[in-house]
């Protein structure tokens, strides 16, 4: 992959927009109508996700590893944003009344593999791996040798026993802490990287100042996309084939209200 270095002076300028609740909703109202407007792209990308979760999950098994199961499952979301490019696309195309195939929006997302969004990939995988780390951690520490082999068993410990209750606990806190970084620096970035030439860093820093300049929209924006995942982990992840088109096309709109350039 060759990195592109874009100047500071040709990097255009952004304005972060005030947010309201009425945006949240908004952005939602249009992330479904995107979904309805192109169905199809919308199943395929989020085909891709379901069958990316399930292949880890078939592998974890085959490796006899079922109590990450479910940490790797719960994990799995942090990367939609990465997996959602394609949908973005199309809500950009959408937006600017340009004709949408299959053709040009796959040219484009594979196009971003030689532009800075390439480089988000390996920061969105670098939490996620941090997440996975953590999980171990918190197994040893508070499970130790008491690490059940079956995925029912792994259940039973974690509900039934003080140490499974500890673990829970303390997991859902950190996890709650990493989820949140994880989207302050992707909501906006993500987005913005596919609709403007400006370096992955920038990106990242704008997207975490509209976090912090619009805290009660983007928390409510955030709740809706880590309840929306959670609950789309069941049926074996299929819930996400509707999930992840709907909250990607959402992420682009709310994007969009969020930032102007000036």
């Amino acid at each position: 992959m060759e990195e592109q270095v874009i100047p500071a002076a040709q990097q255009p300028k952004m304005r972060i927009n005030r947010l309201e609740m009425k945006d949240v909703t908004g952005a939602l109202a249009e992330g479904m109508g995107d979904f309805r407007r192109y169905p199809m792209f919308g199943l395929f990308f989020g085909g891709i996700y379901v069958l990316g979760g399930i292949f880890i999950v078939t592998v974890l098994s085959l490796y006899h590893q079922p109590w990450m199961i479910i940490p790797v499952a719960i994990g799995f979301p942090l990367i939609g944003p990465f997996v959602a490019v394609g949908l973005y696309e199309i809500s950009r195309r959408h937006e600017r009344g340009e004709p949408i195939s299959w053709r040009g929006v796959l040219t484009e997302v594979f196009r971003q593999r030689e532009r800075q969004l390439s480089w988000m990939a390996f920061a969105v995988l670098f939490v996620f791996w941090i997440w996975i780390y953590q999980v171990r951690l918190l197994l040893a520490l508070f499970l130790g040798f008491k690490i059940p082999a079956s995925l029912a068993a792994f259940v039973t410990v974690v509900t039934t026993t003080p140490e499974g209750t500890f673990f829970l606990l303390v997991g859902t806190v950190v996890g709650a802490v990493i989820a949140t970084v994880l989207f302050s620096l992707t909501v906006i970035s993500m987005p913005l990287l596919l609709d403007h030439d400006i370096d992955f860093v920038t990106a990242m820093l704008t997207s975490i100042r509209t976090v912090v300049e619009n805290p009660a929209p983007m928390l409510v924006f955030g709740l809706v996309v880590a309840v929306t995942a959670f609950l789309s982990l069941l049926p074996f992840f299929a819930g996400l084939l509707v999930a992840l088109p709907v909250l990607g096309h959402a992420t682009w709109h709310l994007y969009r209200r969020a930032i102007s350039a000036v």
